[in-house]
């Protein structure tokens, strides 16, 4: 039940710092592209990729600050680190075939996913 909890109350700090800092973005960058999404996934990779690649060798993390981190305020912050981490791990650990069936499928399958739900919601 800790784990939940952990997984809980990073996810409200990852999601209100992402809101934060997109906000930021947007009232300093005002453009059409989406840089605030685009500078909260690249933070979120950079983090995860230091707290959890970066730091593996030098630094013991338990379990609980693990998830509370990873899953909990970085999941609320951006999945995309947590993409981002698992195709890195699969490259990693040399399976380069399902690595990069991840990057295009994912991209492929969750444009054509978002697509459709714009779609069908306008129907409705």
């Amino acid at each position: 039940m800790i784990k939940y909890l952990l997984v809980f109350v990073g996810g409200g700090i990852g999601a209100s710092v992402r809101y934060w800092l997109t906000g930021i973005v947007y009232k300093i960058v005002q453009n059409e592209f989406p840089y605030g999404t685009f500078i909260v996934n690249t933070v979120g990779c950079f983090l995860i990729g230091f707290l959890i690649l970066g730091m593996e060798d030098r630094f013991v993390m338990s379990p609980s600050l693990r998830i509370f981190l990873t899953i909990g305020i970085l999941g609320g912050f951006t999945t995309f680190s947590t993409f981002s981490y698992e195709t890195i791990a699969l490259f990693r650990d040399g399976e380069i075939l399902f690595a990069l069936t991840n990057v295009f499928a994912s991209i492929i399958v969750c444009l054509t996913a978002t697509y459709t739900g714009i779609v069908i919601g306008k129907l409705l």
